[in-house]
């Protein structure tokens, strides 16, 4: 079941479940995940020598305009990650990124909401990222992008209407 509101406590519950009861980082560190609705997808030379790394996930979600109630789902909604491991302490970094409604028109960005799974695909890809980048373990793709496969065909992606995309950090590149 996918809400339309943007909950972040699914993430925050999702994070610390397979943290610490599915051991995906088995490695005695604490790591936290936090949100930051600000932050970009550049690393400063200077914030790289301090660790951090950026990893940008394309997920499916659903929005719902708060002026018109009209609903729609989206297959290409960025969730950015930025995450370090410093001193036995990891920090993961989050921030979701919007769509405007087109019905609207009013330029108002509007934050997805997920369903579990998604969010677990999400932040399972994470932490494969985490095992390499972090640990040095070989990221073993097969299996955990299996839905890339079964993907489901939306309506075409309206650049106009991506947070991601006006600041010029979407998925929809990827293709």
């Amino acid at each position: 079941m996918t809400t339309i509101e943007w909950t972040p406590s699914l993430w925050l519950d999702t994070f610390d479940e397979l943290l610490y009861d599915d051991n995906e980082l088995d490695y005695e560190d604490q790591w936290t995940l936090n949100f930051n609705y600000n932050q970009t997808d550049t690393v400063t030379k200077e914030e790289r020598k301090r660790g951090w790394r950026v990893y940008s996930h394309c997920a499916r979600g659903r929005f719902q305009c708060p002026s018109c109630r009209k609903t729609w789902p989206s297959a290409r909604v960025v969730v950015l990650f930025r995450y370090r491991l410093q001193r036995g302490r990891g920090t993961v970094i989050m921030r979701p990124f919007g769509q405007a409604c087109r019905r609207c028109q009013d330029d108002q960005f509007e934050l997805g909401g997920f369903s579990t799974k998604e969010v677990e695909h999400a932040l399972l890809r994470l932490f494969a990222k985490i095992r390499k980048n972090c640990y040095g373990e070989e990221d073993d793709d097969d299996g955990v992008s299996s839905t890339e496969s079964s993907r489901v065909r939306t309506k075409p992606h309206e650049k106009s209407l991506c947070e991601a995309c006006c600041m010029g950090i979407c998925c929809q590149d990827d293709e």
